[in-house]
């Protein structure tokens, strides 16, 4: 089962080449090394301005010095700070006279890479061969919004469709790659995926009655000036669910655990008994799952929170950013809470069923 989700995961994402769009305008970024910096201080713009010598070492360009001139504002949002020695990411542009180099930001994937390092390392340790298919198993699912969701959405499919598809291969590529095939995992699976739909429903109702754009953040901007076509709304709806989705598969996948260890200990419990355990197991879920969901939104929001002490609170909890944030968290909580009861009835359901095809198999045989 599990080389063939592999296989259909690796089908979807070369089927994916078909809603790729080629941009033959933009120029490659490359990456630079700075050999020397002046430092000059312009009276007429009242800004401080670096002039830096940077060693080009990728790309067509590569083993070129290139002088850029890097302007100071005193914000530190926008300024990048330059020292000798440091390496750059350069941004090329086309100009009348030819290439023109800027400085897009300073190189920093090397703190991504020791991170993941020691993320990969620790999950093999304690998980052991379970780590490891978590492991490929997550690396398949980022592979899938970068490869297939990101495309399609660009391509004008429609952002909610694409994205429960998403959850749904990400849903049995998280379940069936650990947990193997078997009752446990469908329920997980199912559970998730009917939790996610009842979501996006309960978004899309959200965002009508609080009339949210789907602007709630710099981003969108961004993203509106290069593709005004593509619906926002739904962007914002698929980027709730996705919110949602790790955690909804954790608790899916949890219940469903629970009744079946239950049900190996004690197979002539009915459905109801199995149902009443996967609930009482549920119910001490819900308070630290969604204390956790709360948490990550409340964090990733932290100087929205701070900048709340400098305007009126009515004003406040009225902004659009505001309501896109305490929406998407109360949305992803909504799901957990329904994923518990979902979750319950379908394990309990296919577990029972399970019982009578046994039952009906042993009186056959007599």
């Amino acid at each position: 089962m599990k080389k063939f989700i592999l296989f259909l995961t690796c089908f979807i994402l070369f089927c994916s080449n078909c809603f790729a769009i080629e941009n033959d305008t933009v120029l490659k970024s490359a990456t630079g090394f700075v050999k020397h910096i002046e430092y000059i201080d312009d009276a007429d713009s009242g800004n401080d301005k670096q002039i830096v010598d940077v060693l080009v070492k990728t790309g067509t360009f590569k083993g070129e010095t290139v002088k850029i001139e890097n302007v100071l504002t005193g914000n530190p949002y926008y300024d990048i700070l330059l020292k000798k020695k440091d390496n750059v990411i350069l941004h090329l542009e086309q100009a009348d006279d030819g290439i023109q180099f800027f400085i897009s930001d300073i190189k920093r994937v090397q703190g991504l890479y020791f991170l993941l390092g020691i993320f990969i390392f620790f999950v093999v340790l304690v998980g052991r061969k379970k780590g490891l298919m978590s492991i490929i198993a997550t690396g398949l699912i980022v592979c899938l919004v970068v490869c297939l969701l990101t495309p399609m959405i660009l391509a004008g499919i429609n952002p909610i469709f694409s994205t429960v598809l998403l959850c749904l291969l990400s849903a049995a590529i998280a379940v069936y790659f650990v947990g193997g095939l078997n009752v446990k995992s469908t329920s997980a699976v199912l559970g998730t995926v009917l939790s996610l739909v009842f979501a996006a429903i309960l978004s899309l109702i959200v965002i009508k009655i609080s009339r949210l754009t789907g602007f709630c953040c710099e981003e969108s901007v961004f993203l509106y000036s290069a593709h005004p076509e593509l619906n926002f709304v739904g962007i914002l709806t698929s980027a709730m669910l996705i919110s949602t989705l790790g955690a909804v598969i954790d608790i899916a996948m949890s219940i469903a655990s629970t009744i079946n260890e239950v049900f190996e200990l004690n197979n002539e419990l009915s459905f109801h008994e199995l149902f009443h355990s996967g609930m009482n197991v549920g119910k001490d879920i819900i308070g630290t799952m969604t204390n956790t969901l709360i948490l990550v939104y409340l964090g990733g929001s932290l100087p929205l929170v701070l900048l709340a002490h400098n305007i009126d609170l009515t004003k406040f909890f009225n902004l659009n950013m505001v309501v896109t944030e305490i929406s998407s968290a109360l949305v992803g909580s909504i799901a957990l809470v329904i994923c518990v009861p979902l979750t319950a009835l379908i394990t309990s359901y296919l577990l029972g069923f399970k019982k009578k095809e046994k039952d009906f198999e042993f009186d056959s045989e007599e």
